[in-house]
């Protein structure tokens, strides 16, 4: 997860996926690992500098004890490893590693970060659970190696990097297949990073991939890639993409089968109007019958609005040729919605508004209207303004 351009901003301004489960299932009592169960979901306050955490229980929203948790300094990312058990926040000072106890509750596990990275604009641990994967506002791609049995630094192996040039990283996204990173990169565009989690060195000497932005003056805001197996594309949410609409964000689909050959190849019909000027982020759902079936799009700002929304996708093949359809229904959200989470059991969609009225929104997938979201409930994420940036869902 990543806490992106916007939360970078209000930094400024204040001293800054991977199931297969049903897509309308009950909910489960388990979300299985050694750490977190059910359905636990964390959210970065980046102006009070705090973590809070929630499970689902019965519908209703409940904080674990001792929510929100103070962190050592402001938050910028946040990533729950694999095996529900060790969850990483980057911070203004660093890299810091929290254990999870039976029932979602995080305990830091150090006052020392285990990266002294102190611009981690977006986080991922590997499926693997090796490699702590740290997009850097430094112009870097860091692949920090961790013990998978305790979640701290690994003493046998070094960290690795590769230069993802002048551009800034807004968001980062790992394919399933563990064969590559994708990095946001505003307006430098969107680095394609080979990966390969068996090597010493994981990542290239060097990026040889990067994909310009389309429209004149763009940013690519957010990444994604299809969470299925096999993964069918790749998504860039991108500013200033489309032409003939007073919201001229946009969202862009690649076959992924594409990268194979060193040319991204862009689907017929992208970029998809994503229904506002900001795509912040970007969720095509792990948790279904079929796994990214459907695509949302958050969009930060929408014109004449004060508020922003969420636009969703059907994605639908014929044989290998994909296409988005765009939902007929949107969900307003509150202000600056930059982050989306499916929780574990796959029956809320997440939403994170930086801007409030309120900070966390919780969505249900209609039972009639296929992909259409219903408002399940909101709620502030601490003693506003909190200016709350990331959620992360337990797997």
């Amino acid at each position: 997860m990543r806490s992106g351009r916007w939360a970078r901003l209000l930094l400024l301004g204040v001293p800054l996926l991977a199931g297969c489960k049903g897509f309308w299932n009950p909910p489960s009592s388990s979300g299985g690992g050694t750490g977190a169960t059910g359905s636990v979901f964390y959210v970065l306050n980046q102006q009070t500098s705090q973590l809070a955490a929630y499970s689902i229980v019965k519908g209703a929203l409940t904080p674990l004890t001792g929510s929100p948790y103070t962190l050592p300094s402001g938050p910028y990312a946040i990533a729950v490893a694999p095996n529900n058990a060790f969850l990483y926040v980057g911070t203004a000072t660093g890299i810091y590693l929290y254990t999870i106890a039976t029932g979602g509750v995080p305990s830091l596990q150090s006052s020392t970060p285990i990266s002294s990275d102190t611009a981690a604009a977006a986080l991922q641990v590997d499926s693997t659970g090796f490699w702590l994967l740290d997009a850097s506002g430094a112009g870097y791609l860091y692949a920090i190696p961790i013990n998978s049995a305790n979640g701290t630094l690994s003493t046998t192996a070094t960290v690795r990097q590769v230069a993802l040039g002048s551009a800034t990283a807004q968001q980062m996204a790992i394919s399933p297949d563990n064969k590559y990173v994708f990095v946001a990169l505003g307006d430098g565009g969107t680095a394609v990073v080979p990966f390969t989690a068996a090597n010493a060195d994981p990542l290239p000497s060097a990026v040889s991939t990067v994909i310009p932005v389309k429209g004149t003056g763009g940013a690519a805001n957010s990444v994604a890639v299809d969470p299925s197996a096999t993964p069918r594309l790749f998504y860039i949410g991108e500013v200033a993409v489309t032409s003939g609409s007073t919201n001229t964000g946009g969202l862009r689909a690649f076959n992924y089968s594409s990268l194979s050959s060193g040319a991204p190849t862009e689907v017929a019909g992208s970029p998809y109007p994503s229904g506002g000027l900001a795509p912040d982020s970007i969720l095509p759902t792990p948790y279904s019958t079929s796994p990214g079936a459907y695509i949302y799009v958050a969009n930060r700002t929408v014109s004449n609005s004060t508020t922003g929304n969420i636009t969703g996708f059907a994605l639908t093949s014929t044989g290998t040729t994909y296409s988005l359809t765009q939902l007929t229904n949107t969900a307003s959200t509150g202000t600056y919605p930059v982050s989306l989470a499916q929780e574990a059991s796959g029956n809320y969609l997440l939403a994170i508004d930086s801007g409030g009225s309120p900070d966390l929104e919780a969505y249900t997938f209609d039972a009639t209207t296929a992909g259409k979201l219903d408002s399940a409930f909101t709620s502030a994420t601490g003693t506003d303004p909190v200016g709350a940036i990331a959620v992360a869902a337990a797997p």
